[in-house]
């Protein structure tokens, strides 16, 4: 069939010397109504009816991502998670004055404390008033335990605790032979010649638990787990 011949069913051929070039379908969408002269982006419309939002919307819906936000930060400290700055040297070496570490508050509504587990507490009621109402120190005995400082030496039912997280020689004194109570469990500083605790204000109520500290994230250079 010749170019820009008939065809039988009476379609017309396009090619051919003189026939218009097809019709893309950017020819389409330039036809459309409202199109301005400008390519829209793929899903944009330059060309419609938008609007630009209302101050007042804008304001509101500002308010109500802040307020979203504030509410959750506060859902996360109260029920999950919470930052505590380290203001003494009692668990030096292993935390700092000025650290600050992040204490899991559901860590023992779903699991058990353990040996060696360090931990925030409130500030046993024995002690006078003072500036600070959370202590941190690390799990030495559970309910039951036996223990004893022998020789600068920690024991737990008469065989000696490994204390790995301690520098070597460290002594431990002032802990004659004791029993953990049940619902209470024996914490010490890791500093044990500069800490205030249980050798000062004895065993304390596993319901005084704020929850473990289970990372340090400050400072940035020495961010890790304990």
């Amino acid at each position: 069939m010749a170019p820009g011949a008939d065809y039988p069913d009476g379609r017309v051929s396009l090619i051919g010397e003189g026939a218009p070039p097809p019709r893309t379908t950017a020819d389409l969408f330039r036809e459309r109504p409202g199109w301005d002269g400008v390519d829209d982006d793929v899903y944009g419309n330059r060309g419609g009816d938008e609007q630009p939002p209302h101050p007042v919307r804008a304001v509101l819906e500002w308010l109500a991502v802040i307020i979203g936000a504030l509410l959750a930060a506060l859902l996360i400290k109260t029920f999950l998670f919470q930052a505590f700055y380290i203001p003494s040297s009692s668990m030096e070496p292993s935390l700092n004055i000025g650290d600050r570490v992040l204490v899991n508050k559901l860590s023992y509504e779903f699991g058990d404390v353990e040996r060696g587990d360090v931990i925030v507490f409130h500030k046993p009621e024995s002690l006078p008033e003072s500036d600070i109402d959370e202590f941190i120190k690390r799990i030495i005995g559970l309910p039951g335990d036996v223990l004893e400082a022998l020789d600068g030496v920690v024991f737990v039912n008469g065989a000696p605790l490994d204390e790995t997280y301690l520098p070597d020689a460290t002594f431990t004194s002032g802990l004659p032979e004791i029993i953990v109570p049940p619902d209470h469990v024996y914490v010490l500083g890791d500093n044990r010649g500069n800490s205030t605790d249980s050798r000062v204000f004895g065993a304390i109520p596993t319901d005084t638990i704020v929850g473990q500290a289970f990372v340090r994230v400050w400072p940035l250079d020495a961010i890790g787990g304990l």
